[in-house]
């Protein structure tokens, strides 16, 4: 009998700040659905597992910039794109001041 793993409830729920992963993962999986692909799909092009990738979009797992450029690309948008807009996620969907906009660069490296 397999166990499932649970979810992770979303950071926003829980009622404390999220992690720049758990917000990555959030924006990966908006962008495939966007894109009516499955997990599968959208792994197989970044040339990772389907695994790997439900992992990072559940904010599981701390991706390296390589994963992440690699899965950006198979979603048809720029690894800049994918940063500035989890920023703006960070800073409540406004525009990101500098600080900000460069802070994700350094996590992501």
């Amino acid at each position: 009998m397999t166990v499932a793993t649970p979810r992770p409830v979303s950071p926003i729920r829980r009622g404390r700040e999220p992690l720049w992963r758990e917000l990555l993962g959030l924006r990966l999986r908006r962008l495939r659905h966007e894109r009516g692909e499955t997990l599968g799909e959208t792994a197989e092009r970044a040339g990772v597992s389907p695994q790997y990738l439900s992992e990072m979009e559940r904010g599981v797992k701390d991706p390296s910039s390589e994963m992440i450029a690699a899965v950006a690309g198979a979603l048809g948008v720029t690894l800049l794109d994918l940063t500035v807009g989890v920023s703006q996620e960070l800073t409540g969907g406004g525009r990101p001041s500098g600080a900000v906009l460069f802070a994700p660069f350094g996590l992501a490296a």
